[in-house]
């Protein structure tokens, strides 16, 4: 993958912002500039071929900055020369981008043409003023039964996907990204975040076979760069959306994986710089670090900002302060759950962990609300009879318990469903289902309108008119 500085961003050379390299440690550079010292976030280029991009992140003294490096230092030497482009960090922004794959930089990774003609703006930016802040309370309907029913998700607010590895956030990013697109008519923003270069490239080809790349930009910061890079590299991708919702004035659907690994590259950026760490080893400027991403995304009067992240849970850990600074910024929580994932229960969503702050009366309606809780309240009940079925046996139990546990099992399995995404896994052909028909099925199940059905003919389905075919 290039990680070439564009053209258009090449820095004029003057004796002024001239500076020369001091020490080299890994991937934190001292630089000394007699004339003029740059300012904190600004970039740098340095080397003899101006090939290495710094940051400049402390002031060491009167003429002494201290950097970190956004891409590869090897063969940087003290001596060699560092100029100062006067300028931060910069991404190019605009309909050009549109179908295309770029690197923090906004270089092309895609084996496509060089982006020409492009403006380049400064991926530093404050968010919003509040009186331009817009909040709305308008579903936003995926077709995944589990997460429309229990966690809506807000048009234009923010969604977590919290799990540990192997649970699946990686497999609903893409099915969300594969049932919103489509139908969705605003930019569908990708930022991945030390991604593994294998998911990127599955990513860009399944987006461009199912012919929705050309309203997609795809932004990643890969797993084997520096962790300067996968630090910003949120920052570049948001600076992408806010032109398409502030000037474009089209609505965007930003999907992040994963911000664990923002936090982590913080982390990695905190220690190299030899600051105290903090809690469990994370740096002190955890919480104002991650909300100065997080606080950028949001809905103004120019168009709506939808996001939602995957977050990786550290051994199944939710008070992990990643994890919990990150609940702060949400409107939508969705918890994988290991212990769903290993009865093949998928997706695996924890649905009495999981909450939304749409799911009330006055946004959802009494109807949904009601189905919702109903559902919620029977698997609770089965949760607490699990333990006295390990012991006692099915059978010990009351008629009413033996019928609350024959309906949440039911429901378990009418909650999963086949993804369009993993077809060439499971062989199963993916489904995708309204709203409406998922409330009119669960209000069935608990009902015991299908108590004679078995419990099998419901696993894996879309419609429950599909489970009496199969039965």
């Amino acid at each position: 993958m290039s990680s070439t500085v564009p053209l258009s961003a090449q820095p004029p050379i003057a004796a002024e912002n001239a500076g020369a390299v001091i020490a080299v440690r890994g991937s934190v550079v001292d630089a000394r500039f007699p004339s003029r010292l740059p300012p904190l976030r600004q970039r740098l280029l340095a080397g003899r071929r101006s090939e290495i991009v710094l940051e400049v992140n402390e002031h060491l003294g009167a003429d002494t900055v201290r950097n970190i490096a956004l891409t590869a230092t090897q063969g940087l030497a003290r001596g060699e020369p560092v100029w100062d482009s006067g300028t931060p960090l910069t991404a190019p922004v605009g309909p050009a981008l549109l179908g295309r794959m770029v690197n923090v930089f906004g270089a092309t990774i895609d084996d496509g043409s060089p982006l020409v003609e492009v403006e380049y703006r400064a991926i530093h930016r404050p968010p919003p003023p509040l009186r331009q802040q817009q909040i709305g309370r308008e579903r936003f309907e995926t077709g995944i039964k589990v997460i429309d029913l229990l966690c809506p998700l807000e048009r234009g607010g923010k969604a977590g996907l919290f799990g540990g590895a192997g649970v699946g956030k990686t497999v609903i990013i893409t099915e969300l990204i594969h049932n919103m697109v489509g139908r969705y008519q605003g930019v569908s923003l990708f930022c991945g975040i030390g991604e593994r270069c294998r998911e990127a490239e599955e990513l860009h080809r399944e987006m461009r076979d199912a012919g929705v790349l050309d309203q997609a930009v795809l932004v990643f910061g890969q797993m084997d760069e520096p962790p300067g890079a996968r630090f910003r590299v949120g920052h570049a991708a948001l600076t992408i959306a806010e032109y398409f919702r502030d000037v474009a004035h089209r609505d965007v659907l930003l999907l992040i994986d994963n911000i664990f690994r923002f936090v982590q590259a913080g982390a990695e950026v905190s220690g190299l710089m030899g600051r105290l760490p903090s809690r469990v080893g994370y740096q002190p400027t955890l919480g104002s670090e991650l909300a100065e991403l997080e606080e950028r995304i949001c809905s103004t009067v120019n168009g709506a900002m939808t996001s939602v992240q995957a977050v990786y849970v550290p051994a199944d850990d939710f008070t992990d302060p990643a994890a919990a600074h990150t609940f702060a910024h949400l409107s939508a929580v969705l918890a994988l759950s290991r212990q769903r994932a290993s009865q093949g229960l998928y997706p695996a969503v924890d649905p009495l962990a999981s909450d939304s702050k749409l799911l009330t009366p006055t946004v959802v309606g009494e109807r949904h609300y009601r189905i919702a809780q109903a559902v919620r309240r029977t698997l609770a009940e089965y949760e607490e009879l699990k333990d006295i079925i390990a012991m006692l046996g099915l059978e010990e139990l009351s008629p009413a318990d033996r019928a609350t546990v024959y309906r949440a099992r039911r429901l378990e399995r009418y909650l999963t469903q086949p993804f369009f995404t993993t077809e060439h896994f499971t062989g199963r052909a993916g489904v995708s289902v309204p709203l409406a028909q998922t409330l009119d099925d669960c209000e069935r199940l608990l009902n015991d309108e299908c108590a004679d059905w078995p419990e099998q003919a419901l696993y894996m389905i879309g419609r429950l008119d599909e489970a009496r075919r199969c039965g």
